[in-house]
Order: C-alpha cells, then sequence, then structure tokens
C-alpha cells in the first residue's frame, strides 16, 4: 500500500521572518548610544586635560571646582530641559539669575538672613518665570519673543538695583557652605544641590504624567489639546518650572562667588541650550533627556576648565561651543530624517 506524497512546499512557504523590533526597544538603544557617546566624550576629555595639564587638572581641588561651576548651569539646564522638551525656549534664564541673585543681596534682603537670601532668590525666579508663562501660554506671545522681552528687563532692573556695584554678602551661613568645611565626604553642598535637582528633575519627566504630558505638547500640541491635556496651563508650569530652576542656580551663585552683581549669569542661556541639545533633547520638542543634558554641562564645564589652564582665550571657548552646538543640531536633523 502506497503512503500518500505530501506535495512539494512552494518556495513562498518559509518562517515569517522576525517582525521591527518595537518602538521602544529602538528609543532605549538609541538613548544607551547617545550616553555612551557623551561619555566617551568626557572621558576623552578628561584624558586630554590630564595630559596637558597633569598636576593641575587632576588635582582633587580642581575636580571639585568643575563640578562646582557645573552646578550652578546644571541646574538651570534641568529647567530649560524641559521647556526645550516642551517644543519652547527660554532666553532669559542667565537674565533671571542675575536679577534674583543681586535681589536676593541687597542690605534690605540680608537683614532677614540666610532664610531671606533664599527666599527672595527662589521667589524673584518664579515670579519671573510666571511673567513668561502667562506671557507664551495665555498671551499668545511666541517664546523668542517673550523671553527676549524679559532678558532685556530683567538685565535693565538688575543693573539699576545695583548700580553697577558688587553687592557683597556678609551672611555666615551663605558663605560657609562654600567652604570646604562643608563639604560632605568631600563633596561640596553646591554639587549635592545640583544632584538633587537632577534626580529629582529625572523623575518627574521619566515617571510622572507632568513629564508625559511636556513630552505630548512638544511632539504635537493639537494632538495633546485633543487628547484631552490643558496645553496652556502645562506650558505655564513649565515656565514656572524653568525659573524655579533659576531662583535656585542663583542662590548657588552667590555661595560660589559670595556676592551679587549684574552681570552674572552672563551667556547662561547659551550654555543650557547648548548642553540640553548636545545631550540629546530635540529643539523642536517631543524629547528630551535629563541625563545628557548633566553630561553635555559636565562637557562643557570640563572644556572651559581644560582651556582656562592651558591659558587659552575665552574667544576661543566661545567659537568651540558654537561649533559643538551647530554640529549637535545637525546630527539631530539627520538623525530625524532617517527615521
Amino acid at each position: 500500500m502506497t503512503q500518500p506524497v505530501s506535495p512539494p512546499r512552494d518556495s513562498t512557504d518559509k518562517v515569517p521572518a522576525p517582525g521591527p523590533a518595537p518602538a521602544w526597544r529602538t528609543v532605549l538603544f538609541r538613548a544607551d548610544v547617545r550616553t555612551l557617546s557623551l561619555l566617551g566624550v568626557l572621558a576623552a576629555l578628561v584624558l586630554i586635560g590630564g595630559i596637558t595639564r597633569p598636576d593641575e587638572f587632576l588635582d582633587t581641588r580642581n575636580l571639585q571646582l568643575v563640578l562646582t561651576q557645573a552646578s550652578v548651569i546644571g541646574v538651570v539646564t534641568v529647567g530649560m530641559t524641559f521647556v526645550i522638551t516642551s517644543g519652547g525656549i527660554d532666553l532669559s534664564v542667565g537674565a533671571i539669575v542675575a536679577l534674583s541673585s543681586v535681589w536676593a543681596t541687597t542690605v534690605a534682603t540680608q537683614e532677614f538672613g540666610f532664610a531671606g537670601i533664599l527666599f527672595t532668590a527662589v521667589l524673584v525666579g518664579v515670579g519671573c518665570g510666571l511673567v513668561n508663562g502667562v506671557l507664551i501660554a495665555y498671551g499668545g506671545m511666541v517664546p523668542f519673543i517673550a523671553t527676549l522681552a524679559m532678558l532685556a528687563s530683567a538685565r535693565g532692573l538688575a543693573l539699576q538695583i545695583t548700580d553697577g556695584r558688587t553687592q557683597v554678602v556678609t551672611i555666615d551661613g551663605v558663605l560657609d557652605l562654600g567652604e570646604r568645611d562643608a563639604y560632605v565626604l568631600g563633596v561640596p553642598p553646591l554639587v549635592l544641590v545640583f544632584a538633587a535637582v537632577t534626580v529629582i528633575g529625572w523623575l518627574v519627566l521619566n515617571r510622572t504624567t507632568f513629564g508625559r504630558r511636556t513630552v505630548a505638547v512638544g511632539g504635537n500640541a493639537e494632538a495633546a489639546r485633543l487628547a484631552g491635556i490643558d496645553v496652556r496651563r502645562q506650558r505655564l508650569y513649565l515656565y514656572l518650572l524653568s525659573g524655579l530652576c533659576c531662583g535656585i542656580a542663583a542662590f548657588l551663585l552667590i555661595v560660589l562667588a559670595g556676592s551679587g552683581q549684574n552681570t552674572n549669569g552672563n551667556l547662561y542661556e547659551l550654555d543650557a541650550i547648548a548642553a540640553a541639545i548636545i545631550g540629546g533633547t530635540l529643539l523642536t520638542g517631543g524629547r528630551g533627556t535629563i541625563v545628557g543634558s548633566v553630561l553635555g554641562v559636565l562637557i562643557f564645564t570640563t572644556i572651559t576648565n581644560i582651556f582656562a589652564l592651558n591659558n587659552l582665550q575665552s574667544d576661543v571657548q566661545q567659537i568651540a561651543k558654537g561649533a559643538i552646538i551647530v554640529a549637535a543640531v545637525l546630527v539631530q536633523r539627520r538623525t530625524a530624517s532617517t527615521t
């Protein structure tokens, strides 16, 4: 008895090819690549600093100085990351830091001691952020124009308050935070504040509804509105957050410098935007990374430190920063066009 013969398999009867990787895996892979790339750049800079100025750069005091200087602009950058992720921009952060620092160091404010200085710095920062948020969210102004107006106004008011003079801080409780005796296991208090702000910022952006709404507004504001998100209120909160970060940074700067000046925070907007962009935050909104922004801050601060130790002029530093910004934006555009 003959056994039935199976028909020959058609050439199309193949094992199904595996489908494309889930979108979240692609995003995580790219995020890991960006983070590793930034860590590689930072490691290369540390190597360059160690080779060119081994005794000075690798000294513990210098490394503590780098981290301390990164703390001030780093706190500002955390707030800027949220704003850019939402599709906005804040050009007034440097001016807000200046205004907050000089208002908090007036003779009248210092009469209230440590708490008075801290409270005033934060209050002024939040107040400026509130004005920005109202103008943009409810006044319909373009973020570029609104924050540019705040930049000019805050700088002018800071100059009027100080009359061009440096306001020296006389409160021991504030000055003591900048002394080595206040270090915790060799870590400056300012760095600890920066670390706390970074952790909180990461948790808010990646683990809360507020963070998801921020990304949604930056990705497509109209779609976010149709999904039930109050876009205007979200934008208001974001500029309030940016102002809060500026107020905290102003207090850290007061501790670091021991004074308040109308020139404080000069070009902080450039540094914060640049750090966020090279860290992987999309300039057009819809994607933000706190870790990348912090690494961007450390990269720029390390570059500045290396240039200073090697007696290179500040204009060369600005040229280098500008070139890095252009390169980062071009890479972002190229990446976006291939996805």
